[in-house]
């Protein structure tokens, strides 16, 4: 629960409300990352996750990709990531999937070699946020593709307001957020006790 309260108390003194919902981490999160925090956060997603028999850790370029790291390292197993687009040094066997970018407002086919996720894994899917949960819908469409077992979704920050990780657990599918911010305006932030 330190990281968690950790977590909230940055979110609180360096996050950034922009116009459209979209709060900006990038001072510790996204484009300078607090490497003590992000460990630490790391851990805790291990934690969370401990027994669930995770192989490999699956994430979406490229915020995701240190979180994804962090956890890996935690868990002692690879993490993957899913490219925004295909690259000439890929192998021939991919999965894809269609995401939409809240961020970015486009829609991007997300691309694994299969080389990289396989129906031997037991896959836990990171991210750095949590909207309307396309991202995560887009990567457990690879993992449901490649006949892995999806061990949940772990998330450092949740828009709990916006909808998808209630969507995502309604089907049955575990979401473990390290915070969620139920209320989010220009000037104020709420958060859901967990």
């Amino acid at each position: 629960m330190v990281t968690i309260r950790a977590l909230e108390e940055r979110i609180l003194k360096e996050g950034l409300v922009l116009p459209g919902e979209v709060l900006k981490v990038g001072s510790f999160l996204n484009q300078q990352i607090d490497t003590k925090l992000l460990m630490d956060m790391g851990k805790e997603t291990a934690r969370l996750f401990e027994g669930a028999g995770v192989t490999k850790v699956l994430t979406l370029e490229a915020s995701g990709i240190a979180l994804a790291v962090a956890a890996g390292m935690a868990m002692g197993v690879p993490a993957v990531f899913a490219k925004k687009h295909a690259s000439i040094n890929m192998s021939d066997k991919v999965y894809t999937s269609s995401v939409y970018s809240y961020t970015h407002q486009k829609t991007y086919e997300i691309v694994v070699s299969a080389d990289y996720v396989t129906a031997d894994d037991t896959v836990l899917i990171v991210d750095d946020f949590l909207a309307k949960g396309s991202a995560l819908t887009g990567l457990i469409d690879i993992v449901n593709k490649a006949g892995a077992k999806l061990a949940g979704c772990a998330i450092a920050i949740e828009k709990g307001f916006q909808g998808g990780g209630d969507k995502l657990r309604e089907q049955g599918i575990r979401v473990e957020s390290l915070a969620i911010i139920d209320s989010m305006s220009d000037d104020s932030l709420t958060f859901r006790e967990q």
